[in-house]
């Protein structure tokens, strides 16, 4: 049976030169203010998938129910 050669434990190299990043260079990311305006994007689950096709018929529901929650100054007068 032949022996397996033990390797020798790995010195951690420095970082390559490439992966060095120089902040003071940097530029503002121009497309930031356009994913402001974006709109949030939300997964359905399968079974709710079957039920509503459109986002016009999700955002009618959800709007629906959001009327039928009492406001936070309503229930804090109860």
């Amino acid at each position: 049976m032949k022996k397996t050669p033990v390797s020798k434990p790995r010195k951690p190299r420095e970082m390559a030169p490439e992966y060095t990043f120089d902040y003071k260079k940097a530029k503002p990311n121009r497309f930031a203010e356009k994913m402001k305006s974006e709109p949030v994007i939300v997964l359905l689950d399968a079974d709710v998938a079957k039920v509503f096709k459109t986002t016009e018929q999700v955002n009618k529901a959800l709007r629906a129910l959001l009327s039928a929650i009492p406001d936070e100054e309503s229930v804090k007068v109860l």
